[in-house]
């Protein structure tokens, strides 16, 4: 390949790869000195590549001092230095701390060149191109992606997101969902690390911040700040719990969610595969934020037994207490982490029998 060839693929590869040449181009001048001054033991070269037609140039170059360091090798001196005296002779005006250059025939260096040209083109174009892609991914963690399922193997699918693969674990599938290979598919990135061989990318579709995300999506209103999305707690799968409240008290939070016959939920629910979704008002007293977390249940007597440990107490009885637990608990634990108290639920005659003493509880 001759030089001009040799430009045009590593423009080529450039605009591929979405690096910027000048990186290419500067660490290749840095490991041709480098080079050079190993093969020559000279130390002051400086290499020049012409971009266009790839001609490779080389210069020594010489600072110029007023006397030479004592108890310095006079021979090595004068491989790096040049007495001002001298430099004037070629250039009149130069100055003490100036550099003085002149051109030298690299002789036999080309073929040294082209070995080395090459393995730092491949070693520069993979750093270049690990940078470009954590520049234009390292701010999409926390966020939605949409890929495409390329492959799978016994513990991950991969999935192309343009110009690298995020690893989507299984265990973070959600619950019974089977992925067709091809197909298109949102993810929620929960983590970037740089730290690796090579950028990690790790997705996921149970994170509860997958309906977040969702969520601001399909619903304007979160978007603009109308609607303000205070909590999300899920169980992937089966169901989630979020809380929503406007500070515009002409605004229905829960209805702009839910859309008209429940088109905007119904979507977000049809993308999880069925899983269920509760919206509840988000209200500045935890006792009524707590009943409103506990639907479907109603008549809840809520108390907060410790205001520093964030513990409360739902008493409900009859049909109500068995919706306020829900199936396996799974209400009252996803009405717990919606609302941040651990939350008990006990019956009347339970808190007698208990002798719980509820007189400085807040009700």
């Amino acid at each position: 390949m001759n030089s001009k060839e040799f430009i045009k693929a590593l423009k080529e590869v450039c605009e591929e790869k979405q690096i910027s040449e000048d990186v290419i181009f500067d660490g290749m001048t840095a490991a041709l000195e480098k080079a050079y001054a190993k093969e020559t033991g000279l130390p002051n070269i400086r290499i020049e590549i012409n971009k266009e037609t790839g001609e490779i140039k080389g210069f020594s170059y010489q600072k110029v001092v007023e006397a030479y360091t004592d108890g310095e090798d006079d021979e090595e001196e004068e491989s790096v230095e040049i007495l001002l005296e001298d430099a004037k002779k070629i250039v009149p005006d130069i100055k003490v701390g100036e550099t003085i250059e002149e051109e030298v025939a690299l002789k036999d260096f080309g073929r040294v060149a082209t070995s080395t040209a090459k393995q730092i083109l491949v070693q520069k174009v993979r750093e270049a191109e690990r940078q470009s892609i954590m520049t234009e991914f390292e701010d999409k963690e926390g966020e939605l992606l949409v890929g495409t399922l390329s492959r799978e193997d016994s513990k991950n699918y991969y999935v192309d997101l343009g110009r690298m693969h995020g690893i989507l674990p299984k265990t973070e599938l959600i619950k019974n969902e089977k992925l067709t290979m091809g197909s298109s598919i949102k993810v929620y990135v929960t983590k970037i690390d740089d730290t690796g061989k090579s950028p990690l990318i790790l997705l996921s579709r149970s994170h509860y911040g997958f309906v977040k995300r969702l969520l601001e999506n399909e619903i304007p209103e979160l978007n603009d700040g109308t609607v303000i999305l205070y909590s999300v707690a899920r169980d992937a799968g089966s169901r989630s719990k979020i809380a929503v409240y406007s500070e515009d008290p002409n605004v229905d939070a829960i209805g702009a969610c839910i859309g008209e016959k429940g088109s905007r939920i119904n979507r977000i629910t049809n993308e999880l595969g069925g899983e269920k979704i509760d919206v509840v008002k988000y209200d500045k007293n935890p006792i009524t934020f707590i009943k409103n977390a506990l639907s479907p249940a109603k008549d809840v007597e809520v108390y907060i037994t410790d205001e520093k440990k964030n513990e409360a107490l739902a008493i409900a009885q009859g049909d109500n207490l068995s919706l306020a637990i829900g199936k396996k608990g799974q209400n009252v634990k996803l009405a717990a982490r919606l609302t941040h108290y651990r939350i008990d639920v006990k019956t009347p005659e339970q808190v007698k029998e208990e002798k719980i003493d509820l007189s400085s509880a807040l009700s």
